[in-house]
């Protein structure tokens, strides 16, 4: 079975020999701070949802949107954008990508209605999309091969934190300002960051045009995964027989061998299948998508424990389980350099089961009754140095397969299957907790934390079974 490769613009000019380290160090900041606040806005809004349902007297079905339109789109146009990145030249599509997602927050921030609100959530999803291959397409070619493990970790770990805090930076503005300004603080931010990556950035290769990706080709890569998305966002809710959601399941499904088939043969492909024939790329994606059915379960079903069972308020909740972030932040800078000296199996596995341990405690050790600092605090810990563990490496490990010219688009996809185990997991916590009354509740939550530490050894054992050590690339 033959792949068509993509012709090459030319040869990627690698900078990193070049690059004084000071300028490498102020690369990593500008890129981790654009990937930070698009992984922000995955979370964010989750706590100002009840706050805009009032604003603007909207029921459930519609709200939904605000939060599923961004998810959506961001997944759907990740790959697409990766192949613009490597295509056009990263630089031009980061920029874009932060005056677009600035707009669009400002969009969002002034909305008159919901209808106005929604479509803007999904052009931030589109402008989201494209900072973050973008953004690693840049920094990649900064740092020397052997420096590259720990600048990824840093980068991943802005996301793993972003995500982390996003509860609680949205309770602290709807508490004291006003929902709006969920989505008013990314402006300033983003034109600052542009303006500074205007003056610090180069293209990090020499670009003649290729002319774009196949159009049809990018149409599909972008509806696959959002009909997907949308499957599994409303099986749960709408039932698994119901017409739109069985329909958009088969779409998808059929989708994604017509994909392939399209990008054999087009000229320029909007999916470069040869990166699918690296070993270890492969068994980077299949690990993100499976422990990240676990990261963003927990979190939310901690949330929602928290508020429900406990009784917290929406700030004193997201506050509660803030700590997990400061400790990703603290370990994750050092997964990298643990991984080229451990190897990248050991370290995963040991962030693997650190998190499966945390779940695993939140079943064992958590009651009815509020122990803060005695039941839940420890689980923090360990869900912390789990994620700075196991994404940080796992994100390390994808590009060290790529090639310098697809890092771009090969890191879409990576995230792609990020998304989409964020996706699942809600779909899987909402699936095992069911609807249990107030005397079973507390039963109920156990049982999802208890599946859910299945999950993290899960992907430990998929990591070992697929992942090979090795100092050349792929």
């Amino acid at each position: 079975m033959s792949t068509q490769p993509v012709p090459e613009a030319a040869a990627p000019v690698d900078r990193s020999a070049s690059v004084p380290q000071g300028e490498a160090r102020r690369i990593l900041a500008l890129t981790s701070l654009g990937v930070f606040i698009v992984f922000l806005d995955t979370t964010i809004v989750n706590v100002a949802f009840d706050t805009i349902s009032h604003s603007f007297d909207a029921g459930i079905a519609r709200l939904v949107w605000v939060l599923n339109g961004y998810t959506l789109v961001f997944a759907a146009f990740l790959i697409p954008a990766g192949q613009l990145a490597d295509t056009y030249g990263p630089k031009r599509l980061f920029q874009i990508g932060l005056v677009g997602f600035a707009l669009s927050s400002a969009l969002c921030g002034l909305a008159p209605g919901l209808g106005v609100l929604i479509a803007a959530r999904a052009a931030q999803g589109v402008f989201g999309a494209v900072i973050v291959p973008a953004s690693l397409a840049l920094l990649l070619p900064a740092f020397p091969r052997e420096r590259r493990a720990t600048a990824i970790s840093t980068w991943g770990a802005m996301a793993a934190v972003a995500t982390a805090i996003g509860p609680t930076l949205g309770a602290l503005l709807v508490e004291y300002i006003t929902w709006r300004w969920v989505f008013l603080v990314n402006v300033p931010i983003c034109l600052l960051t542009a303006a500074w990556g205007a003056r610090l950035l180069t293209e990090t290769r020499n670009i003649r045009s290729r002319g774009f990706p196949d159009p049809l080709g990018v149409a599909m890569s972008a509806a696959a995964p959002a009909l997907l998305s949308f499957a599994v966002i409303y099986g749960p809710r709408l039932g698994w027989g119901d017409p739109r959601v069985l329909a958009a399941a088969v779409a998808g499904v059929v989708l994604i061998p017509a994909l392939i088939r399209r990008s054999r043969h087009a000229s320029r492909p909007a999916l470069d299948l040869s990166l699918f024939r690296i070993r270890n790329f492969q068994a980077s994606n299949i690990a993100t998508l499976i422990f990240s059915v676990a990261f963003f379960a927990v979190l939310l079903s901690s949330l929602l424990f928290l508020q429900n069972v406990w009784h917290y308020s929406v700030l004193k909740s997201a506050l509660a389980v803030s700590p997990s972030a400061l400790v990703t932040a603290l370990v994750a800078p050092s997964a990298g350099r643990l991984a080229e000296r451990f190897g990248y199996r050991v370290v995963f596995v040991t962030g693997a089961l650190f998190y499966a341990t945390g779940a695993a405690v939140l079943a064992l050790r958590t009651g009815s009754s509020p122990h803060w600092a005695a039941h839940w605090l420890p689980t923090l810990v360990l869900n912390g140095i789990g994620v700075g563990l196991a994404l940080s490496t796992l994100n390390s490990a994808a590009a060290k397969a790529l090639p310098p010219e697809r890092f771009g688009v090969g890191i879409a996809i990576n995230n792609s299957f990020r998304q989409l185990g964020a996706l699942l997991g809600v779909s899987l916590f909402v699936a095992v907790l069911g609807t249990p009354a107030s005397d079973t509740i507390l039963g109920g939550y156990h049982r999802v934390w208890w599946v859910l530490s299945t999950v993290p050894v899960i992907s430990a054992v998929a990591y070992l079974a697929t992942h090979r050590e090795s100092a050349a690339t792929g």
